[in-house]
């Protein structure tokens, strides 16, 4: 069930560019660290899913200092900027697994159960059955009255919307590369973004749906805590 996408080049372009230029993704961090704070105020173990540069699990790390950090991803880049990026921390673990694939869980050990589970923008690749799946197994690492939270790409209701998310993105993509390449053009940007190898796979779910999902796992609490065109932080609560 592994992902083409899921390349180290891939890996290194998310890293030095997109990454950064995900729109609001600063407002979507600071607003999951508040629920996670809101809803799970003794976190003693967290995993951070698909963690990428490790900006949002050290966040975690500074709101949650005592707390036992798992770092999970798929591939050696993400795996090296979160070995830059995380707090030295006895207490913090690094684990490469490919969560396109329910093998991921064999890595994690058979005692591996959270107070909080975090996402971003690492599961809307995935086929719907797998996304389910997914949520699932999450489900099941997670302890009673635990949290899960995912910040995410998803679909849009229309073409209309989804074009003017594109633009979004592209305007922020612009603005990051000019920093480094001031002769590029937003049409160079663009057309980059377009062709991108992963658009193929880039496989949207409406946040309604998987809302819905995770409801008929048997998450509690369920909501949308945020939504901007095809960026939406969402999640629930393991009674």
């Amino acid at each position: 069930m592994g992902s083409q996408w899921q390349t180290n080049n891939l890996s290194s372009t998310y890293l030095e560019g997109i990454r950064t230029a995900i729109p609001l993704a600063d407002e979507h961090m600071n607003l999951m660290i508040r629920i996670a704070r809101a809803w799970t105020p003794e976190v003693k173990r967290f995993l951070d899913l698909g963690c990428g540069d490790g900006v949002l699990g050290r966040a975690l790390q500074q709101f949650f200092p005592t707390a036992e950090a798992v770092f999970v991803d798929f591939s050696d880049p993400m795996i090296e900027a979160v070995r830059r990026n995380i707090e030295p921390c006895t207490r913090a673990y690094i684990i490469k697994a490919d969560f396109s694939d329910p093998a991921w869980l064999a890595d994690l050990g058979d005692n591996a159960r959270f107070d909080l589970i975090v996402s971003g923008y690492a599961i809307h690749h995935l086929p719907d059955v797998r996304k389910q799946q997914l949520y699932s197994e999450i489900f099941g690492l997670l302890k009673s009255n635990s949290v899960f939270l995912n910040m995410e790409h998803v679909s849009s209701a229309t073409p209309r919307i989804e074009a003017l998310h594109d633009d979004l993105y592209i305007d922020s993509l612009y603005r990051y590369h000019q920093t480094t390449d001031p002769g590029i053009t937003r049409a160079q940007v663009a057309a980059k973004f377009y062709y991108r190898p992963d658009r193929i796979e880039n496989i949207l779910a409406p946040v309604e749906l998987q809302c819905e999902w995770l409801r008929r796992i048997g998450f509690a609490d369920v909501d949308c805590f945020f939504r901007v065109f095809e960026l939406a932080l969402f999640g629930g609560r393991k009674p």
